[in-house]
């Protein structure tokens, strides 16, 4: 570890808390201090750099820090202010923006880490024992660095808990926003969610960057679906085209139980999403969607890991790309499928566009199947705008800039069709309308 990271471990160390938490802590700085920051030798990061992160020192955020008060989030609500909401900003939970816990919908319980740490047990909501039981357990922190440096320095995230039987139908929306306080520093979040037996919940994730201050954005979440459960996660990244964005989510899955990801990328300078999720349970799925939208010298990475541990397994996978300018795309997706996951269903695919002649993308889907009755396909394809559809619209009225308008949103159209939640995909469709609006094609 970085002597600045030692420093930080140092001060998160002398906050307290259970004393499970500080061993996990422990573990986690000394798996990052033999890990180190991954570098192109390791090959789930042979196509991103993370030199931009490593080579420069974020500092903790050691004190809550800009003005909550004035947040207007209004243009990141989805039109639904009146979704329960959870509100962070640089890295602290701010609770004069979030929604007080006895107005949340029923069988819904929620807690903060940094409550926890400060107050101890009684102010857990009486999830103390739940937190214990899975904080740091999914979350594989031995193997990946970024997930063992936040175990260590996360000092604040949400917990949410879903009991068993409940259909929670009003969307949770966790948002993380980052101001200009936040230049040249890290904020580590950490979100853990459990949902209980037979439960149904969506929550959102939304990480903002209001203006161009340069952080770094390090959040890991974990999720634990009981049998039966079926949990919705949609993660909108919209930070700071000066930000770096690695965030990790990981999943383990009971009987039964369905785990639906939608992964939509839009900001940073350099992002990275990985989704792992482990199918530990028959008859159990997983359902991984994204869209990533790039322009100028952006660089966006996603990473997926599909576990096939049981039989009678399914999962569906379907990511697409839109890049402009010099922006480079990565999809690394993996289907492993264990000896005893029989009867497994899988299918995996990357589609992107190159709207540009310097974009480009690196795409990997992988199957590593070690069952002989399954049925898994993998696919990916790179191509550029159709010019005869090009051609085709433009000989009937439409400029230059609407012919690429439309076609662009088409080809999303595909892929955000599978956000049930109408105001979230409304929102996504017409930002993918505006989103290349501003460049002018040649003449078709």
């Amino acid at each position: 570890m970085t002597t600045a990271y030692s420093d930080d471990f140092r001060t998160v160390a002398e906050l307290g808390g259970p004393g499970w938490l500080a061993e996990r802590r422990r573990a986690a700085a000394a798996s990052f201090t033999a890990l180190g920051f991954p570098t192109r030798k390791n090959e789930n990061w042979h196509y991103t750099s993370v030199a931009p992160i490593s080579d420069r020192t974020f500092r903790m955020v050691r004190t809550p820090g800009g003005d909550a008060s004035s947040l207007d989030l209004t243009p990141y609500q989805f039109n639904s202010p009146e979704w329960p909401r959870l509100v962070f900003l640089n890295g602290h939970f701010v609770a004069e923006q979030s929604t007080p816990a006895d107005k949340l919908p029923e069988g819904v319980r929620v807690t903060t880490l940094g409550a926890l740490l400060s107050e101890g047990a009684d102010a857990s909501n009486g999830l103390s024992d739940l937190i214990e039981q899975h904080l740091g357990r999914v979350a594989d922190g031995e193997e990946h660095a970024f997930v063992a440096l936040n175990t260590a320095l996360a000092t604040d995230g949400a917990v949410i808990v879903v009991g068993s039987e409940m259909v929670v139908d009003t969307p949770l929306h966790v948002v993380f926003v980052a101001d200009g306080a936040s230049s040249g520093q890290a904020i580590q979040t950490r979100t853990l969610f459990v949902a209980g037996r037979h439960s149904k919940a969506t929550v959102i994730e939304s990480f903002i960057g209001m203006g161009e201050a340069d952080y770094f954005t390090n959040a890991v979440s974990e999720a634990v679906l009981d049998d039966g459960a079926t949990f919705t996660n949609i993660k909108v990244q919209r930070e700071s085209q000066s930000a770096f964005h690695i965030c990790t989510t990981s999943v383990h899955q009971a009987r039964d139980s369905h785990y639906l990801h939608f992964s939509c990328a839009l900001g940073a300078a350099l992002s990275r999403t990985n989704v792992y999720t482990i199918l530990d349970g028959e008859g159990s799925g997983a359902t991984l969607n994204g869209l990533y939208m790039l322009d100028g010298d952006q660089h966006c990475d996603h990473q997926t890991r599909i576990e096939h541990a049981k039989p009678n397994t399914f999962s569906r996978e379907l990511y697409k790309g839109l890049l402009d300018g010099n922006s480079h795309g990565v999809f690394n997706g993996k289907v492993y499928v264990h000896p005893e996951a029989q009867k497994t269903d899988g299918k995996q695919e990357n589609n992107n566009i190159l709207l540009s002649p310097t974009a480009h993308i690196d795409t990997k889907p992988e199957l590593e199947i070690y069952a002989d009755d399954v049925r898994c396909t993998h696919g990916a394809t790179v191509g550029q705008l159709d010019d005869t559809a090009l051609f085709y619209m433009r000989s009937r009225g439409l400029s230059a800039a609407q012919a690429r308008q439309l076609l662009t949103y088409a080809f999303a159209a595909d892929v955000l069709e599978t956000i049930e939640l109408e105001a979230v995909r409304d929102s996504l469709e017409e930002q993918t309308l505006e989103r290349f609006t501003r460049h002018e094609v040649g003449t078709a």
